[in-house]
């Protein structure tokens, strides 16, 4: 009898992101000249003392299993970021380190859910948060959320979407794909629907250290007394350090959902990298003027990408308040033929975009809401200058 693939899996999508890139890579190797800014991976080598850290741990012998749950140091190391730039008291043993932020949360929703639970998910959302939860036999549930509001989930919207099965409110603030950040006044609102419901909260805080001027970052369990023991924080040094290859993210948690993600992870992937700890290690206790270089090299090309969108006729983007996405509203260019070819979608725009004019962008359907496009302006300023003479001429 042939093999059946599960039912679960059968129903995930892939993601949008990496099957673009994909497509943009296809029409490399082809010989043509790609603007890709589909991914949000920086563009920056990792910091050389970074990679410097990874060759002395592989001298020193740091090439075998480490405990499952993370190196001692490392797990400490984060535990000590977060007394220092947040205040918040987290014991080494609260700290679970992941291979990457997306297994961390793999983790969470499996420690944390059973099936029939329901997951409150803010749309737009990252791609993978859905199709994680429907693994564990879970519930999506997506919330739509307003441009004109920045795309932030109010109270109001958070309180009619409770069930008696809701159990997680998931929040990603700098978003992907928005670039849209809360408050802590509006963090706080949200925690006081949270608190009052007795809801779980994973807080996304990857982007944490890539923001702009005039707005503040707030870690979730800061705006109000009690929700440390309610949240689950989910980092690495992916985007921070340009360390996207090296798979290192962490969560922290009250121990109990620690230890049982620990025990998940021994079962599951072992350790994560021995060397790429060690690197992450120098990352956090290393020189962070390199975080410092790449934030105003980001803040200049988001600049020139809110200039060249406002440029444009009938596309918009909310506020960049942090990460390195603009997320366009391209309505006003749907439902229109282009060479002869009829666009209604998000999907068909960014395919015929890359078809057309060799750019590569993410629709916006797979984040969630349809009329939008995505793109990451983590690439050089020469290619997003040629990205966008392209998009004018596009829409144009």
């Amino acid at each position: 009898m042939p093999a059946t693939i599960s039912r679960i899996v059968q129903a995930l999508e892939p993601s949008a992101t990496m099957a673009m890139a994909a497509k943009a890579k296809e029409l490399k190797a082809a010989g043509d000249t790609v603007y890709d800014l589909s991914l949000g991976e920086p563009d920056f080598a990792t910091p050389e003392h970074i990679c410097q850290a990874a060759v002395e741990a592989m001298k020193a012998g740091h090439t075998h299993y480490t405990p499952a749950s993370g190196i001692p140091e490392l797990k400490a190391a984060v535990a000590r970021q977060y007394k220092a730039v947040h205040g918040l008291d987290y014991a080494p043993a609260e700290v679970v380190i992941a291979n990457g932020a997306k297994h961390a949360l793999h983790n969470v929703f499996t420690v944390l859910l059973d099936p029939g639970d329901e997951v409150i998910i803010p749309a737009p959302y990252w791609v993978s948060y859905a199709e994680l939860v429907k693994l564990t036999g879970a519930v999506p549930v997506i919330v739509q959320t307003e441009e004109a509001e920045d795309f932030k989930l109010t109270p109001q919207k958070l309180r009619e979407a409770i069930t008696g099965k809701t159990k997680v409110l998931l929040l990603c603030s700098p978003s992907n794909p928005t670039g849209s950040m809360y408050s802590p006044h509006e963090l706080g609102n949200l925690a006081d629907v949270v608190l009052e419901k007795d809801l779980v909260v994973i807080s996304d805080e990857i982007y944490e250290r890539l923001v702009y001027g005039g707005h503040t970052f707030a870690s979730f369990p800061t705006v109000r007394p009690g929700l440390q023991r309610r949240t689950v924080l989910v980092n690495g040094v992916s985007k921070t350090y340009a360390m996207t290859g090296w798979r290192i993210g962490w969560t922290l948690s009250p121990r109990d959902l620690a230890e049982a993600m620990g025990n998940l992870q021994s079962q599951e992937t072992s350790n994560a990298s021995s060397i790429s700890q060690y690197a992450a290690l120098a990352a956090l206790e290393g020189p962070q003027e390199c975080v410092g270089r790449m934030l105003a090299e980001f803040a200049r090309r988001r600049e020139f990408v809110r200039r060249r969108i406002a440029e444009i006729p009938g596309l918009s983007c909310a506020e960049i308040a942090g990460a390195f996405y603009a997320y366009i509203n391209i309505t006003r260019h749907l439902g229109r033929s282009y060479n002869g070819r009829q666009v209604d979608n998000s999907s068909q725009w960014c395919l015929e975009l890359l078809a057309r004019k060799k750019v590569a962008t993410v629709m916006g359907s797979a984040f969630g809401t349809e009329g939008y496009a995505r793109l990451s302006f983590a690439t050089s300023m020469d290619n997003l200058e040629a990205a966008f003479a392209r998009i004018e001429q596009f829409v144009g």
